[in-house]
């Protein structure tokens, strides 16, 4: 799987981006974006940025299975200046810092570590960005800058044992081969506590869903943080460092921070509130069979399905609402594919009247914590988990 690459090139991409476009359910203009097939490895995407690449899955893509396909999973990059090419042969992922010996892996000497799979959520931190009212600065992503796939490469924990870790070692550092585009800005960087690293499940991925880990997607290899957000979870990962010392560089100081208050909510006239790094997910729950303003006939029982997933830990829950919210019926929940998963329910509703009814899902996780009936805000659009709401028209 890993001598014969095949790569694209992003310098292959056609000036001429759309194909159609897509209007998306945002609460400010403009709502419409462009569909494109033009980025190497992806079918149609959503266009949110070409530079650096920023590409949302659109939502029919989760009614049809568990697992997102790699051609249609979202794409969000940092700096502009990413590699076109990696020549596999040569590459090397380099660990150092507070260990006892520096290790220099090729991509064969990695996967000659034990194997280990996983699967798991990636949801971008600012997923559902365009949804925040007030309106925040950033991307303005709909529901679609997540997806759900089966991890294949080795623990982390075995590439640090190898490495051998000092005491007095604190923070794991990972950053990639993508550059900043401007003199002085911050080279991407994220670290994890040393504990969290060597946990188990934290892992460096090279294929995923059975398949070579696309370019776009962080090839040749990807760090994976089960149950956090996408952050961590570094692309074309070149550099580990164990620190013996808190990371105290840009992206983990001052970007990607939270108010430090229960699911990271607060009032937009609020201040004066301390911040935490982001890190854990939060468990969502959506409807994928029906859009907002579907029509269905009266006397006709309306079938419902979709996904959740529990953020940091499993599903032990989805209920549905046919009435606002005024009562909740449990959902058939689907296979379990891992804690980490996305999780398929089914639902129905019984015959509706006609007018307009307000079809609610909201999901409880296995730790207990249910997604709140009122959307989420903060100012930096991070940790939308509000109970969504799909408006059905009966008549």
């Amino acid at each position: 799987m890993l001598a014969g690459l095949g790569l694209g090139s992003l310098a292959a991409v056609a000036p001429a981006w759309a194909v159609s476009s897509v209007k998306l359910p945002l609460l400010g203009d403009p709502d419409t974006r462009d569909l494109t097939t033009a980025f190497p490895g992806k079918g149609s995407m959503i266009l949110q940025r070409t530079r650096p690449p920023l590409l949302e899955t659109p939502f029919e893509v989760f009614d049809q299975g568990v697992f997102t396909p790699n051609d249609r999973f979202y794409v969000r990059w940092h700096w502009a200046s990413i590699p076109t090419e990696v020549d596999a042969k040569a590459f090397r992922l380099k660990v150092r810092g507070h260990v006892d010996k520096e290790l220099s892996l090729s991509l064969d000497e990695i996967a000659r570590l034990p194997r280990f799979e996983i699967a798991a959520v990636n949801q971008c931190s600012g997923n559902s960005r365009g949804l925040f009212a007030p309106r925040v600065p950033g991307a303005q992503w709909a529901n679609g800058a997540m997806g759900n796939a089966r991890w294949t490469g080795v623990c982390l924990k075995d590439v640090l044992d190898r490495a051998g870790v000092k005491a007095g070692a604190v923070q794991v550092r990972f950053s990639g081969l993508d550059e900043p585009v401007v003199e002085d800005a911050p080279d991407f960087k994220k670290s994890l506590d040393l504990d969290h690293a060597r946990g188990g499940e934290v892992m460096l991925a090279y294929a995923m869903n059975g398949e070579q880990l696309p370019l776009l997607n962080g090839f040749p290899l990807r760090l994976v943080v089960p149950g956090w957000y996408s952050t961590y979870w570094v692309k074309m990962l070149s550099d580990i460092e164990v620190l013996d010392r808190p990371d105290d560089q840009y992206w983990m100081k001052t970007a990607y921070r939270i108010p430090d208050v229960p699911g990271a909510n607060i009032k937009p006239s609020q201040t004066g509130f301390k911040t935490v790094p982001i890190s854990r997910m939060v468990p969502r729950a959506f409807l994928t069979n029906l859009r907002g303003g579907a029509r269905v006939a009266t006397g006709s029982p309306v079938a419902l399905r979709g996904i959740a997933f529990g953020g940091d830990c499993g599903v032990r829950t989805v209920e549905i609402s046919g009435d606002g919210g005024a009562t909740w019926s449990l959902a058939k929940l689907g296979a379990d594919e891992g804690i980490y998963s996305f999780r398929r329910f089914e639902g129905g509703l019984p015959a509706l009247a006609a007018g307009t009814h307000a079809i609610k899902v909201r999901c409880t996780n296995t730790n207990g914590l249910t997604q709140p009936m009122d959307p989420v805000w903060n100012g930096a659009g991070f940790m939308q988990n509000g109970v969504e709401t799909v408006s059905l028209q009966v008549a």
